[in-house]
């Protein structure tokens, strides 16, 4: 790895956990910089799940007050995202990589269209009924699993997906809604990198520089993400996205 490329993956990094502390989709700036780099799309996508794992311990850290009472919650949905994750990742190992490398621009393109929906998400989210009491949880399980299997799978736009998933199905503040879904998409990642680091094509001299910068922006996320237009920064990452995705499958 030369000079520039650790430049790229590190400011990568450290802007990844930033945005996936914030918002999530932070994956879609750390992703593209692995494959800029020169990495094929399967390593990249592994590569990328191990790499951006300390931000998110970072960002979840920062929330923990408001994970506070949640605890049932918490280790109910937890059994189900560790059963999707699981399986997202076997199957993520188990395609042959040119598949993947062939649908990794539609990914892409489904996280890039993600993101920029989510202040429409978050809108949703904002207007549920404030009432005590949750329902649907069969459904709600099976969403979850879902997302977990689709964060294991392609990190990219996880974030938004369960933000979206546990909004719909949960009667609950918005502020508690994101400190759950930081914590269960932490546990995705976990799982993930787990079984990444023992049968995935893992380029850890990428992990080495990313990761130190993914802790960083983790704690930073917020502070960072305050000095941002939040719109500005949306439409950057999408626009970045949709560039990429239209370069790979060209």
């Amino acid at each position: 790895m030369n000079g520039p490329d650790a430049a790229l993956l590190a400011g990568a990094g450290f802007l990844a956990g930033s945005v996936n502390a914030v918002a999530g989709g932070g994956s879609l700036i750390s992703f593209p910089a692995l494959l800029g780099a020169g990495y094929p799309a399967l390593t990249a996508n592994v590569t990328n799940t191990v790499a951006v794992w300390p931000g998110y311990v970072g960002g979840t850290v920062g929330v923990r007050a408001d994970l506070e009472g949640q605890r049932r919650r918490l280790v109910a949905l937890a059994a189900t995202s560790i059963l999707g994750a699981l399986t997202g990742a076997v199957v993520l190992l188990l395609v042959p990589a040119h598949a993947f490398t062939a649908i990794v621009p539609w990914l892409l393109l489904g996280a890039a269209a993600l993101l920029a929906a989510q202040p429409l998400v978050a809108r949703v989210v904002r207007g549920l009924p404030g009432s005590a009491g949750e329902h649907r949880a069969a459904l709600l399980h099976v969403a979850g699993f879902g997302a977990a299997g689709y964060g294991a799978f392609f990190g990219a736009g996880v974030s938004v997906i369960m933000l979206a998933v546990l909004g719909v199905f949960l009667h609950e503040t918005i502020h508690r809604i994101n400190a759950l879904r930081s914590a269960l998409v932490l546990l995705i990642n976990s799982v993930a990198l787990v079984v990444f680091a023992l049968f995935g094509p893992v380029a850890w001299s990428a992990v080495a520089v990313m990761a130190v910068a993914s802790l960083a922006g983790g704690w930073s996320g917020a502070s960072v993400a305050r000095r941002l237009d939040p719109k500005v920064l949306r439409a950057t990452v999408v626009v970045f996205a949709v560039m990429i995705a239209v370069k790979l499958a060209l």
